[in-house]
């Protein structure tokens, strides 16, 4: 994955910190001059931490954060557009494009970890799928009636633009242990790269897994492996992921 507008963290910092600021000082505010002083006005990362921990999500959605995934499957594309509000999606298409003889598949953090075998059962079945997509279209069938019968592993390319508010919200929702792994791999992989261009509105206690900022909200059906509140997303990928390391991919 791939931030494909890295300018605009720091855009969503500055815009943060001047809304915030707007709401308190709109007395002092004559001329468009006044009002680009404050935007201009400098700040300090305490000031973003400060602001980022309030609950007043408004101030976090004046600026879009655009990323790029290449390679993920289509079950991660299933799961992760439930996200509608203030998220977009622009998907590569089975309607427009023809993937015969050109396909690829996620492979499961499970499948590649396991034997060599496992894996290979896993893709023979994924290249059945694309077989019979292939003779469909060969037969005359339209890409889009064809796709019917592609796996749930054919990879994929996305792209996905939020608010920095909604970005915390989807990282921490899909980072937890509930979820698919690579749902949470591509997420915490898209947290490792905000968390390194903002390390202060991106960190552990403004943007992790809802059990390291505060406790789990799923109840009964949480998963009862509470992750560590020091524990960033390069030390999760680490720990929970370590296949990923040996020269393995997703």
């Amino acid at each position: 994955m791939k931030i494909l507008n890295c300018q605009a963290v720091a855009e969503a910092e500055k815009n943060m910190v001047f809304a915030a600021r707007l709401t308190q000082r709109g007395h002092r505010i004559a001329t468009m001059e006044d009002l680009l002083a404050l935007y201009e006005k400098s700040f300090s990362t305490d000031t973003v931490e400060a602001i980022g921990g309030l609950p007043h999500p408004t101030v976090q959605k004046f600026a879009v954060i655009t990323v790029a995934v290449v390679g993920a499957s289509r079950r991660f594309l299933a799961q992760i557009t439930r996200h509608q509000n203030e998220v977009k999606f622009m998907s590569a298409s089975l309607q427009y494009s023809n993937y015969a003889g050109q396909a690829d598949f996620a492979i499961p953090y499970e499948i590649l970890a396991a034997s060599g075998s496992v894996r290979e059962l896993y893709l023979e079945s994924c290249h059945r799928g694309m077989d019979c997509y292939g003779e469909l279209c060969g037969a005359g069938i339209g890409h889009d009636a064809a796709g019917y019968a592609t796996p749930q592993g054919l990879r994929n390319v996305l792209l996905i633009s939020a608010t920095p508010y909604q970005w915390k919200h989807i990282i921490g929702q899909r980072i937890c242990r509930r979820n698919t792994d690579e749902t949470r791999i591509v997420l915490l992989k898209v947290w490792q790269e905000l968390y390194r261009l903002s390390p202060v509105l991106f960190s552990v206690q403004l943007t992790g897994a809802f059990c390291q900022r505060d406790k789990c909200l799923e109840g009964k059906l949480g998963c009862g492996k509470r992750l560590g509140t020091s524990q960033g997303p390069s030390e999760i990928l680490a720990a929970d992921y370590p296949a990923l390391f040996k020269g393995g991919a997703t």
